[in-house]
């Protein structure tokens, strides 16, 4: 770690890795790796590791999301809609971490350029957004259905079949096939994410617009009254849990299916069950009207092929299910209560607007208040239908590929196939149908294949276990880029911290942390600190939840939290939004809260302030 005195942190040309990570270069695409020939200016940046998209150690296939947003996000803020003083985010990989730096603004002449078009283009799109969004939705929609519809060969025959080459030949077979699918699946995969960032950009900026026109209004107006103004969306993000609720609500009107849905049972037992008597087969009827797409959602970010989907694993929802119908039968509410947020949102909006003096400000106010209402919803609507539904999709269809490679004696498992990027696998594709189409007793090499596989899992295993510098190279003076703080809640007390080294305090000697006042209220209540995917399970009824950052696919949690407290993310991230939503306290951005709080501590979570307070230590 850096000195103070210096700085800076460690220049990303001389930052050494552990000894057990020798050879996590070879992972990675060239371009991803800093190198000589742009060492001044990389040096010259301030790089931090996103831990919202990338917070575990990068799997090489995984990466093409990366890639994708990493050109979608940048060319919306600089060529598409031309945001005056904003360019893109750059990234990089360092020991199988992903770290990335704001680019900073272009020259004024730029700027001045940008200005002119920014107006015409980004207003319109705020005037338009409801006809824009239906359109937006068509399209992806029928994306997905095209990626859904390649079709990936299911082996390589011995011989073609004769209606390939009777009564004329097809005149291309398995071998083009396979390189075609591959290809077809990143081509469809980088045009889902240039539609991902059509108007996202735009959500967030249009909150910073709103925010800074309440600052301007209203000074000392909290972080936390902001959000709570623009709380309360309709959005896809949140359906796979409404769904949840109404499978719930519809079991308990129906006799005994209830208490098998209660019983400890697995998911198939519990079908198997069901299929036995006329209203468990209606039950199970809803349940598959529900799976398609709702059940397309991840069982964590949908960033990583390992987290698997609830349509995957059924465990989960039937989970979720049996934690409801508990619920139900005690008299408590499952769902989020809209109508109170939306209540809370009307009332602090019409004590806010009485205090603006003058029509012109009022104006000023109506209109960002509007057009932040109108789009804000983009930010989780449109998330269910990439990050969880297309990207379902995808790894399913990589799978196929992978079988086939296992079959083909290329590879050992399924899953080895994302142990290479998406460079490489076109060359493992090509080097089967090259064998298959040579003839018989081809000698291929599947056991290079199968070492660098099995070589490349020990290293991510090995950079899980490793805890790297929280940035490189040279910090700014001050963080002033509006989407480092908002949506990744990098802040320039957080960057001192980090220069200190203070990024782990012993947790006895702390006793309250600071963050962003994502969502109101105040509560305290025993926390339990989740810092795996997998331990969601052991959340309980009125605890708090501490973790790095939420989860889209967690929703069914919220209603049964106090509190969410995370050590990343800003005001517009997941966590603080779905907060808002359910109406949550939450502080996020924190820094250390899974490195100080343990499970057991009563905390309070001030998501008025952004403070929370360790009341009493467990044990």
């Amino acid at each position: 770690m850096a000195e103070e005195k210096t700085g800076r942190f460690p220049d990303p040309h001389e930052f050494q890795v552990p000894p057990e990570l020798e050879g996590w270069e070879e992972m990675y695409p060239s371009h991803y790796l800093f190198s000589e020939d742009r060492g001044e200016w990389e040096s010259g940046q301030f790089w931090y590791q996103d831990k919202i998209h990338a917070p575990e150690p990068m799997p090489p296939l995984d990466l093409i999301f990366q890639e994708a947003w990493q050109i979608a996000l940048s060319q919306y803020t600089t060529r598409v809609f031309c945001i005056p003083p904003a360019q893109g985010i750059a990234q990089r990989m360092v020991g199988c971490y992903m770290y990335i730096c704001a680019i900073a603004p272009p020259p004024d002449e730029i700027i001045g350029e940008k200005a002119q078009l920014f107006e015409k283009r980004v207003f319109h799109v705020f005037e338009h957004y409801d006809e824009l969004w239906d359109k937006w939705l068509a399209k992806f929609k029928a994306l997905g259905e095209e990626m859904a519809a390649v079709e990936v060969p299911k082996g390589l025959p011995k011989y073609v079949p004769d209606d390939e080459v009777l009564p004329a030949p097809t005149g291309c077979y398995v071998s083009y096939d396979l390189i075609e699918c591959f290809d077809k699946l990143v081509n469809l995969m980088f045009k889902g994410w240039q539609y991902h960032f059509e108007m996202l950009n735009l959500t967030y900026l249009a909150y910073l617009m709103f925010a800074d026109v309440c600052r301007k209004l209203f000074p000392g107006i909290s972080e936390s009254a902001i959000g709570k103004m623009v709380a309360g969306a309709y959005v896809s993000m949140f359906k796979p849990e409404e769904e949840l609720c109404r499978l719930s609500r519809l079991a308990t009107s129906l006799s005994g299916v209830a208490d098998v849905l209660k019983s400890e049972a697995s998911a198939e037992e519990k079908r198997n069950e069901l299929e036995k008597t006329p209203e468990g087969k209606q039950w199970l009827e809803e349940f598959e009207k529900a799976k398609d797409p709702w059940f397309y959602v991840s069982c964590g970010s949908g960033w990583f092929h390992y987290e698997g989907s609830w349509i995957t694993n059924l465990e989960i929802p039937y989970s979720y299910i049996k934690g409801y119908v508990e619920r139900l039968g005690k008299g408590e509410t499952i769902e989020r209560s809209l109508d109170e947020i939306d209540k809370q949102r009307d009332q602090i909006v019409s004590e806010y607007r009485a205090l603006i003096k003058t029509d012109e400000d009022r104006k000023a106010f109506d209109d960002a208040y509007n057009t932040i209402r109108t789009i804000y919803r983009y930010a989780e609507d449109h998330l269910f239908w990439v990050e969880h539904w297309f990207h379902t999709i995808w790894f399913d269809k990589i799978r196929n590929i992978g079988r086939l490679l296992v079959d083909s004696g290329m590879l050992n498992e399924v899953d080895d196939i994302f142990m290479f990027n998406r460079y490489e696998i076109p060359e493992l594709l090509t080097e089967v149908a090259t064998g298959w189409a040579l003839g018989v007793d081809i000698p291929m090499r599947g056991s290079y294949y199968k070492a660098k596989a099995e070589k490349r899992r020990k290293i991510l295993d090995a950079a899980k276990k490793w805890i790297p510098v929280p940035a490189l190279g040279v910090p700014p003076e001050e963080v002033a880029e509006p989407f480092t703080i908002m949506l990744w809640g990098i802040t320039t007390d957080k960057v001192k911290e980090w220069l200190k080294g203070v990024e782990a305090p012993k947790a006895e000697d702390v006793s309250e942390i600071k963050g962003f006042a994502s969502s109101a209220g105040v509560v305290e209540g025993p926390a339990r600190v989740l810092k795996l995917l997998k331990d969601i399970v052991e959340l309980q009824a009125g605890e708090i939840l501490v973790c790095p950052s939420t989860n889209p696919s967690w929703a069914p949690v919220f209603t049964k939290i106090k509190a969410a407290v995370t050590d990343i993310g800003g005001l517009t991230s997941h966590a603080a939004i779905v907060c808002r939503e359910y109406g949550v306290p939450s502080v996020t951005g924190t820094g250390v809260a899974t490195a100080v709080i343990n499970t057991g501590d009563t905390i309070r979570v001030d998501g008025d302030t952004g403070v929370v307070t360790i009341v009493k230590r467990a044990g």
